[in-house]
């Protein structure tokens, strides 16, 4: 009988329909999507030709279906963003939820596969139930392979995972083992077990939102690292990470052409860090005396807020920033922070992006909370990240102060970066004036007659033979001591190293 697109018998008025027309409505029934109110959603195929640059999309194996007339759930193939290729694996939730079953993990292998091989950056739009159980052991089996060639991927590619709906149980490992996550609020969700199981095995009533919701993931747990509004935006800051990434490890830095810094805040850079140490300020304004004036992508902007990390350009070169921000917490190095600095470090060494690191860092938070939360295991994975981030041009500014084991974490010569400067008001020692002087006087200053007037004595001392950054240049542990507004002269001078390397 010829193929009619419902059960009803055929009339006059129907047509038989041919091959093209039969292709047609397979792709038609495909790519399209209802919400239960009868607003159109958008589909995975939309999801992933919004992504990519306006007709570029080439899926990879198109008819491949878990069952004759379904999908495999997953839409994957490649296209461009900004005329660079890029890989993309959309779920597609109107089959099975979008549970990973074997035949969807087979062509999320596949597209992964060929990510590696051709050195395409790979981003998933996952929007999953977790894995398919009707297929046991076979969809477990899946996931696995998944998550095999997610590690694999690391040191080749760019992984970039982008949460558009549920992501549950093994849907969530493989963003986890992406290098950034964007998240949608209220639609995004990730988590091991969802509120049904975790109030029937515990106890527990949360709520999708309080268990893996956007907020709870970009704020507190880390797990994610931007929060955005809509599907659009998360799919338009996608592309925004995509412009400071290479293809591939070995590829080139996609420059473009440069941009002067901002006049305003390059002619306020040699005031707008005060001189005493304890007074706050937003590390942000040294950031915008510096880099190039325009788009800049803040990652984990609202997690360990006491350090800041972010894409951003120098002379129109791609270059990662870290920062204290003694605007919070007085810019202090704890756990949280430190796995935040060693991420982001870790992923620009894999790819050779230069690393700009900006210092006024009092030490690491002390206590038993910090030491229970395993702070020297998290903070020497700092250490390791600039160590092992030789691919990547390490250019380090102190601009105020930099104490003890904090001054060695963040981008010190001590752990290879290429050249380092401090402010002329800044200051490098074990630690910081008042503490030294109550450790090394504590007999002076307990037999004083005026304690207050000498530890300020003492401190100035300490001050200008210990901590002025003229011993660390002197010593050529620094390349040298500059007022503030040379910096980006120095910086710039320093990237075009990346020429010749």
């Amino acid at each position: 009988m010829p193929h009619v697109s419902d059960d009803r018998p055929m009339t006059a008025t129907d047509t038989v329909a041919g091959p093209r027309e039969h292709l047609d409505e397979r792709r038609r029934t495909r790519f399209t999507r209802v919400a239960p109110r009868g607003a159109r959603v958008h589909t995975a195929r939309e999801r992933a030709e919004l992504l990519l640059d306006e007709g570029t999309f080439h899926e990879l194996a198109p008819m491949r279906a878990t069952q004759p007339g379904a999908g495999s759930g997953v839409v994957a193939g490649w296209g461009l963003v900004d005329g660079r290729p890029v890989v993309v694996a959309s779920h597609d939730a109107a089959i099975a939820s979008g549970a990973i079953g074997a035949v969807m993990a087979d062509a999320i292998c596949r597209a992964q596969r060929f990510a590696i091989d051709k050195g395409f950056p790979i981003v998933y739009l996952n929007d999953s139930g977790g894995a398919r159980v009707p297929d046991g052991i076979l969809a477990l089996h899946g996931c696995g392979q998944i998550f095999a060639l997610n590690v694999e991927a690391q040191d080749r590619i760019p992984q970039i995972s982008v949460i558009l709906g549920p992501c549950a149980g093994a849907a969530a490992y493989s963003p986890a083992l992406t290098d950034w996550t964007i998240m949608v609020k209220g639609h995004g969700h990730m988590f091991l077990t969802g509120p049904d199981i975790v109030r029937a095995a515990t106890g527990e009533d949360a709520t999708a939102d309080e268990i893996g919701g956007s907020g709870m993931h970009t704020r507190t747990s880390g797990v994610a690292h931007l929060e955005v509004d809509t599907e659009l935006e998360a799919l338009q800051s996608t592309r925004h990470l995509l412009s400071y990434l290479p293809t591939h490890s070995d590829a080139p830095l996609p420059t473009s052409d440069p941009v002067p810094v901002n006049a305003g805040s390059a002619q306020a850079l040699p005031t707008v860090v005060p001189e005493k140490a304890s007074v706050i300020f937003d590390m942000h304004a040294v950031i915008d005396g510096i880099l190039d004036n325009g788009a800049r992508l803040e990652l984990m902007p609202e997690h360990a807020g006491s350090a800041v990390t972010l894409f951003g350009r120098i002379e129109g070169r791609p270059v990662g920033v870290v920062a204290n921000q003694p605007a919070v917490r007085g810019g202090i190095l704890d756990s949280k922070t430190s796995v935040k600095i060693a991420r982001f470090v870790e992923f620009c060494g894999r790819f050779g992006i230069p690393i700009v690191t900006l210092v006024d860092v009092p030490g690491f938070l002390p206590g038993t909370v910090e030491e229970g939360r395993g702070i020297i295991t998290h903070g020497a994975k700092v250490l390791k990240a600039y160590v092992n981030a030789k691919k990547s041009l390490r250019l380090t500014v102190v601009v105020r102060k930099a104490y003890g084991g904090a001054y060695i974490a963040m981008g010190s010569t001590s752990l290879g970066a290429d050249a380092a400067w401090a402010w002329s008001h800044a200051e490098i020692a074990v630690m910081g004036p008042g503490g030294a002087v109550g450790l090394l006087h504590r007999r002076a200053l307990a037999a004083a007659e005026d304690p207050a007037a000498l530890r300020d004595e003492l401190a100035a001392e300490y001050r200008e033979n210990v901590a002025r950054p003229y011993v660390a240049a002197e010593a050529g542990i620094i390349e040298d001591v500059i007022h503030p507004e040379e910096t980006r002269d120095r910086l710039v001078s320093a990237m075009r190293l990346l020429e010749h390397r």
